[in-house]
């Protein structure tokens, strides 16, 4: 397990080990996952929807929906385990059921949550590596969907057994689909850590490559740097 803080160095053999596990998915190299065959209808009316996701650390999987068209505001927090244990020091021991997580909020009217699933998959994580991303190891990296309504959960559900049908991955999809209990965000300078800190080395190893994938891989999606909506932490 690796603990990340916002002043941690890294050696230079270090960055080379990170440079070769860092974690990328292994979907498919040059294209996108296809579209979910189950997906929420279209709305005309534009709106207010949440998702949560989690898939190893949660400054990749925000940087990468922050960049999504259609998403309002990603929060980086932890869901799975209880309210007193939902601080970072307590969570990366990894025995307190949470997960790093971040709440997704959108609209609707602009990208559905069948097109967010297939954006966490083809670029945010690899959902074969079980409690571990590249090279973040502990249950609290494990790859989790949070559904909170049961259309979220058929969806989610379904793409799963479509991918696996697919073979688009070489081993089995090990991403958990489990009903969301509730949502805590994480310490305010864990928030949108990937646009304040673009050169912190494992922003750089294991990051940014996201975020390009996403604009290469989605560019109608893809939005560029925009001003960050405030998280109010309490």
């Amino acid at each position: 397990m690796i603990h990340r803080s916002p002043l941690h160095v890294i050696p230079l053999a270090a960055l080379l080990i990170l440079a070769v596990s860092a974690c990328q998915p292994v979907s498919a190299a040059s294209d996108a996952l296809p579209a979910p065959t189950v997906d929420a209808p279209k709305t005309t009316a534009h709106g207010e929807q949440v998702a949560v996701l989690a898939g190893g650390c949660f400054w990749g999987i925000e940087a990468v929906f922050e960049h999504v068209k259609g998403v309002h505001q990603v929060v980086a927090g932890y869901s799975g385990g209880d309210a007193d244990t939902a601080h970072y020091d307590e969570v990366s021991e990894g025995d307190t059921g949470h997960a790093e997580s971040v709440q997704v909020r959108y609209d609707p009217a602009e990208v559905s949550y069948g097109t967010l699933l297939q954006v966490f998959f083809s670029v945010a994580l690899d959902p074969t590596e079980l409690n571990r991303q590249g090279p973040d190891s502990g249950t609290q990296y494990r790859s989790v969907i949070f559904y909170g309504n049961a259309e979220q959960k058929r969806i989610a559900s379904s793409y799963i057994a479509q991918l696996t049908a697919a073979k688009s991955f070489p081993a089995p999809i090990v991403t958990q689909v489990v009903p969301l209990k509730a949502f805590y965000p994480a310490e305010a300078y864990h928030q949108h850590y990937f646009s304040e800190h673009p050169g912190n080395p494992y922003i750089v190893i294991n990051d940014a490559p996201k975020v390009a994938q996403l604009k290469r891989l989605f560019p109608a999606l893809y939005q560029p740097d925009r001003q960050v909506v405030e998280v109010q932490l309490h």
